[in-house]
């Protein structure tokens, strides 16, 4: 692979459109990602690794591929799926490792075997939909039981990000973010003993294989990133007339997961809402020239990654209830897009509704989680349902 870019060939279009892809992809997710390893009991050192390796493995990624294939190539991680495990509990780290190993084993063989576009097909969209919503209902709701503890800042926070909706709807997660947090430090709410400079680190974490964790965390975690992040990273690039081959972006993103899965690289896939940033007319009137703005995109990964320590020590000197606002309404949008996706198939309608149900329902049944049991009844009511509806 050669590297033969000239200073010349990019233009602030392109460093814009990548500074607003990372604002909305971290500004939307890496809460959520402290909070999925938190519920696995992680420690601050284990949390810093998460936010180094995979600001690293994305950053690698997306330049990498941008590069060879000449084309806006956006890696990222599972965010749906961090907000699954965040609902997630009597999981350790180690059992949780084992199960982000699976989930990458699982897309990589999937995809090596060419069996990608068939799987989708296997399991409704509506269905998956569906268990996603179910679990994001539970941490939506969040918001409204921090607003107990912490009225005014709760308030602020929500009016701000639909106020700003209205005018700045790409930087309303990063406005509600300001507002909080301006908040919370003219209220005395910051533990400032906390916000200090942690160098990049990276902990290895044994995985333990035990197939109720590896089930409950690896399954959802696999259909997450398979239907909510990996179909429509495809779809969006094939929308913009970019026609790279999926199997190597998959196979890349799903070996990278197995590699570094024990230093927190939970799911590495492809972007989806936040990739379209970099990919339209506003970038580079030349669609030939639009990966530049994804070089630049690397390379600030790369940045971040180095600066995962600072990324856990803010989160960790804020309040519980403005971590729990921010996380809860981050997903507003992505739990819409899921409750719409659930009911459009009019037929699949009660299939959707055992599966959200279920999945909400937060039960554990042989070691196993909700998530993958609401899948699991919700698929058989779909073939009972289609069943009774041809006899």
């Amino acid at each position: 692979m050669k590297f033969n870019i000239s200073a010349a060939s990019f233009s602030p279009a392109h460093f814009a459109a990548a500074v607003a892809a990372l604002l909305v992809s971290y500004g939307s997710s890496a809460v959520i990602i402290f909070q999925a390893a938190q519920a696995f009991g992680a420690t601050d050192a284990q949390i810093t690794s998460w936010f180094t390796i995979i600001g690293l493995v994305c950053g690698v990624l997306t330049l990498g591929l941008s590069v060879r294939y000449k084309a806006p190539v956006m890696m990222a991680w599972c965010t749906p799926g961090a907000a699954l495990m965040a609902g997630m509990s009597g999981i350790s780290l180690n059992e949780a490792v084992a199960g982000f190993i699976f989930a990458g084993g699982l897309m990589l063989l999937v995809s090596a075997a060419g069996w990608f576009d068939r799987l989708v097909r296997l399991i409704p969209a509506s269905l998956a939909a569906a268990m996603l919503a179910g679990i994001l209902i539970n941490f939506g709701s969040r918001v409204f039981t921090a607003m107990q503890g912490q009225t005014v800042l709760v308030l602020l926070m929500l009016s701000t990000y639909l106020l700003s909706k209205i005018r700045m709807p790409r930087y309303s997660i990063l406005l509600m973010l300001l507002v909080g947090f301006g908040y919370a430090a003219a209220a005395g709410l910051l533990d400032w003993s906390r916000l200090q400079w942690n160098a990049p680190y990276l902990e290895w974490v044994s995985p333990v294989f035990h197939i109720g964790p590896i089930i409950s965390v690896g399954v959802p975690l696999f259909i997450a990133s398979l239907a909510t992040q990996n179909v429509p990273g495809m779809a969006i690039m094939r929308s913009y007339g970019y026609h790279t081959p999926a199997k190597p972006l998959i196979n890349s993103s799903a070996a990278a997961t197995v590699v570094f899965a024990p230093f927190g690289a939970f799911m590495v896939n492809l972007a989806a809402i936040s990739a379209a940033i970099c990919m339209g007319s506003d970038v580079d009137k030349d669609p030939q020239r639009r990966y530049l703005a994804n070089v630049w995109l690397g390379l600030l990964y790369l940045l971040l990654g180095a600066a995962g320590g600072m990324v856990v020590a803010l989160f960790a000197a804020l309040p519980a209830e403005l971590l729990a606002a921010l996380a809860g309404i981050a997903i507003f949008g992505t739990l819409q897009a899921n409750l719409l996706g659930a009911w459009q198939d009019e037929p699949t309608r009660e299939a959707s509704l055992v599966t959200l149900l279920a999945s909400a329902s937060g039960m554990t049944l042989f070691g196993i989680g909700s998530a993958f049991w609401g899948l699991l009844m919700g698929v058989a009511v779909y073939h009972l349902n289609r069943k009774t509806a041809r006899k």
